[in-house]
């Protein structure tokens, strides 16, 4: 890497006003345009086809974009017949206006406007390069003949609207406007719009593309300044970005380009776009709606969107993309699920006005996630609360706390081992297995204990020990007490500070009972077990044999 040979290629204003940096953020959404097809589609290895533009443009419309760029119509037949496919099979929207891009070049302006023919609500956008890499080196062209260029364009937009009697809205673009000086560049537009005349029933938009993203985004929010101030008709003009993601910043430069007095953002969905890509109009709406600021745009079905995206246009969304990714609300980390389990509880206790859980900027499910499937992720790295919050969420289980510790460092183990994420039906299968009604060496058969004039439990337990049938009596202030009294002097073995729990079966099957069982041994070793069955009381002499059979295996 040789960095002597790069240097600043951006220019900043004659004069630099910072003050809308005190802003905190966007108060109210932009006028947004999705460019995903044309500029997206321009930048795919394989075009989307016009079945899949067509799709993909009716998912835009239903998402909530009042403004799209349906291509370059005069840049080849597929677009051509794009458009035309749109306006004769009516699939436009009376609140949805159509762009459609052309160079500042006569023949092609005319193409462009015989492809709109039916068209009611369109924008003409016109550009052409100013930047000095593009005068200097490709068009060998003045200032002022850059400028002509320009001139030329808007008062051929202007002659064949009016040949054609419509009303169509005009779009200019200072191309590579990056790389230009700002005050020509405000020289350029201005001229441009002094040609328009736009009027508050008809406006201009003057887009201003980070073609190359050359800065940090406060200095592009500088130049975006400048321009907002030095405007002519400013009231009748709309101020749009275009920004590129060459830096890796595109989302910023939006953001603050809005603050800085832009009234619109083109870009598309995740960021498609030529070399690295345009402003992630995804991101940029769900930033504001973290703030609470209504974006104006639904992404509430966001893996609908995701996958056809994917689908036409054959690329695919980064896992770690923000909002969008299939992991960016998945937390392994064991600190991290047990905090975020906790706050779920704290929001169903307390039940907030607004949102704040630990490690969630917003509520997955408000774009269609689900907290067990693609919040709590369970891998080796997880700990006991994101295992208990899997086990409680999808299979009503609430296991003690104590018995969660266990459980989670039993889950990490076989994660580890197997080198690999478990399913929710995979920790299911291993709580079962470990815990739930084991029988050996010890399986219950029967037990019958009636109440006896002193209010205590007196009978006998019907057992199986290594498979040979045996009955015992069984005494105790209560069936459980009974049955714990008759299995320790059976089995010549001792244990202490029985933890016990129970629970219906909320979830799954309401007319079954779990209940939970811990013993901790006179090395202070405890073991846990769980009973399942239709009885509750069943099901806890179920737990108790469980959590004694562990025991016993343990020291076999």
């Amino acid at each position: 890497m040789n960095i002597e040979k790069y240097t600043k290629n951006y220019f900043m204003p004659p004069t630099v006003d910072m003050s809308w940096a005190l802003q905190e953020h966007p108060t109210k959404a932009p006028t947004w345009c999705s460019v995903d097809l044309r500029d997206g589609n321009q930048a795919l290895v394989i075009p989307m086809s016009l079945d899949e533009k067509i799709e993909f443009y009716k998912m835009l419309v239903k998402v909530g974009f009042k403004e799209i760029e349906v291509g370059f119509p005069a840049a080849s037949e597929t677009e051509y017949a794009f458009l035309r496919t749109l306006i004769e099979k009516e699939l436009i929207p009376d609140d949805v206006t159509i762009q459609v891009l052309t160079q500042a070049r006569e023949h092609i302006i005319k193409k462009t406007f015989e492809a709109l023919d039916g068209v009611n609500n369109a924008i003409v956008h016109v550009y052409n390069s100013t930047s000095v890499p593009q005068r200097e080196q490709v068009f060998k062209k003045s200032k002022a003949d850059i400028k002509k260029i320009a001139q030329n364009g808007a008062l051929m937009l202007k002659d064949l609207t009016e040949q054609a009697g419509k009303n169509y809205r005009f779009e200019y673009s200072p191309e590579s406007f990056t790389g230009t000086e700002v005050d020509y560049a405000c020289e350029v537009c201005n001229a441009v719009l002094d040609i328009w005349q736009p009027t508050a029933q008809r406006k201009a938009i003057i887009n201003l593309p980070s073609t190359v993203q050359m800065s940090m985004p406060h200095v592009y929010a500088a130049q975006i300044a400048y321009m907002s101030q030095n405007l002519i008709n400013r009231d009748n003009v709309i101020l749009s970005l275009h920004p590129h993601n060459d830096r890796g910043t595109g989302v910023a430069d939006s953001e603050m380009g809005l603050l800085a007095g832009a009234d619109r953002i083109e870009g598309t969905l995740f960021g498609n776009g030529e070399r690295t890509g345009n402003a992630d109009i995804v991101t940029i709406a769900m930033n504001m709606a973290a703030l609470g600021v209504d974006p104006k745009l639904n992404f509430s079905n966001m893996n609908e969107i995701v996958d056809l995206y994917q689908r036409v246009t054959r690329m695919h969304v980064y896992e770690r993309q923000p909002y969008s990714g299939s992991l960016v609300f998945a937390a392994f980390s064991g600190s991290h699920q047990d905090a975020i389990a906790k706050g779920m509880k704290w929001r169903e206790e307390k039940k907030p006005q607004y949102w704040t859980v630990p490690y969630l900027l917003i509520d997955p499910q408000d774009i269609g996630r689900q907290y067990d499937g693609d919040v709590i992720r369970i891998n080796s790295q997880s700990g006991k609360g994101g295992v208990a919050y899997v086990m409680e969420q999808k299979y009503g289980l609430d296991m003690p706390n104590k018995m969660r510790e266990d459980f989670g460092y039993c889950v990490k183990n076989v994660s580890d081992h197997q080198h690999k994420e478990l399913m929710p039906d995979e920790i299911y299968k291993i709580f079962h297995d470990t815990y739930v009604n084991i029988e050996t060496p010890l399986r219950l058969i029967d037990f019958n204990l009636d109440k006896t004039a002193d209010g205590m439990r007196k009978g006998h337990l019907h057992l199986a020990i290594n498979n040979k049938e045996k009955q015992i009596p069984a005494y105790g202030n209560g069936r459980l007490d009974a049955v714990n009294n008759a299995l320790q002097k059976e089995l010549n073995i001792k244990y202490n500070n029985l933890v016990y729990s129970e629970h219906a079966m909320e979830i799954g099957s309401t007319s079954r009972a779990m209940a939970y069982i811990g013993i901790t041994d006179e090395k202070d070793n405890t073991y846990w077990g769980a009973g399942m069955d239709t009885d509750i009381i069943t099901a806890s002499v179920l737990a108790l044999i469980s959590a004694i059979n562990k025991k016993l295996n343990n020291t076999l």
